[in-house]
């Protein structure tokens, strides 16, 4: 079962909770502990999608500060290697921290080690990717309607190309439980109503490996024989991108990608990339925080969670699931720059002032 809210009400109840849990408790750490300064480890998958180091890390650590003054994070990064993930995780445990926040490289190599956590009296919260073993709660977005946004999104752009046009599909890491749902949304979306001459999945998600895949999909199907592309994130449009560029594809298909990074909005306003997809980090970060000082201190996710999802185990887990947004060039204004999350001077370099210009963003 799965109730999803909008981002500004999810954003006002995480608020609420966080100002309630903030006041419970002075003590911090653990009901069953007396330690006044709760250590919370928070284990990022890798820096090769931008977001972790320069949105999620940062905000969580700035939003369990915030919530819990004397509260410690201890903050790693796995290189997107599972095993060090996972030698991360169990130091981690060894240490005796009083709640995991875990995006995990890889959920089902993970299950053993969220075990361990679990049997050693460590709540788990997984955050953005859905965790296998007995975690204690979940913080995402829908990723299916991130799928979906995409499909319909470049269907949108290709108009009556997609009766008769053929694309290529550029998912994400098959391992990465995400990567599935986007794969899932974007097929329902897409089947039957465009043909999908090519499609790859892309280990580690890694921009280098889409730009080869593009690169054998357009020697296989001919330079002018690609009338879309779908890229599951905004590296894999980048890596796709550019072997179209370098293949002197002209003019360009339209192309998605998720994760609204700086380089792909810039991509947008020039047209390069049609579209990302928005997911904004400030109430996830909100969510994933509260819930990792709630768990570490030993409050009920309850208060704070008001979705339910269940895991590959068949058990129920408190859940924030949070819906995604999509952007094109006409929507940056309102949504991105609207929200803070970058200023039309970062987005607008001096070679696209002219584009900017024409997309209103001065």
């Amino acid at each position: 079962m799965k109730t999803f809210m909008g981002n500004a009400a999810v954003a006002m109840a995480v608020v609420s909770a966080i100002l309630a849990l903030a006041t419970c408790g002075t003590n911090g750490g653990n009901t069953s502990d007396s330690r006044s300064a709760p250590k919370i480890g928070l284990l990022l998958p890798d820096t090769i999608t931008a977001r972790w180091e320069t949105q999620d890390g940062p905000q969580l650590e700035k939003r369990i500060k915030e919530l819990c003054s004397d509260c410690t994070v201890e903050r790693t990064t796995a290189k997107n290697d599972v095993a060090f993930q996972q030698e991360q995780m169990e130091s981690m445990i060894t240490e005796g921290v009083d709640a995991i926040v875990l995006v995990a490289v890889d959920a089902r190599s993970l299950r053993p080690t969220v075990r361990k956590a679990h049997e050693a009296g460590i709540p788990v919260i997984a955050y953005d990717r859905l965790a296998e073993g007995p975690i204690s709660g979940y913080v995402s977005f829908d990723g299916e309607e991130v799928g979906k946004l995409q499909g319909r999104a470049l269907l949108r752009a290709m108009g009556d190309k997609a009766r008769s046009g053929q694309i290529v599909m550029m998912n994400g890491d098959p391992i990465d439980p995400n990567a599935v749902s986007f794969k899932q949304g974007a097929l329902s979306v897409l089947k039957g109503k465009v043909k999908i001459a090519k499609s790859y999945d892309t280990l580690q998600w890694r921009p280098e490996a889409a730009n080869a895949n593009m690169s054998a999909a357009i020697s296989a199907l001919g330079a002018g024989n690609i009338q879309g592309v779908y890229a599951a994130n905004d590296g894999l449009a980048g890596g796709s991108i550019t072997a179209l560029k370098a293949n002197k594809v002209d003019p360009l298909p339209p192309v998605t990608g998720q994760d609204a990074e700086l380089a792909a909005v810039r991509r947008i306003v020039a047209g390069d990339q049609y579209m990302t997809v928005y997911k904004p980090f400030g109430p996830e970060a909100s969510a994933g925080a509260a819930m990792a000082v709630a768990a570490a201190r030993g409050d009920s996710l309850n208060r704070i969670a008001r979705d339910k999802v269940t895991t590959r185990d068949g058990t129920e887990v408190p859940a924030v699931m949070l819906t995604p947004i999509s952007v094109t060039a006409a929507d940056i204004k309102n949504t991105l720059v609207k929200d803070g999350m970058y200023t039309v001077r970062q987005i607008c370099t001096p070679q696209l002032r002219a584009a900017c210009k024409k997309e209103g963003l001065t």
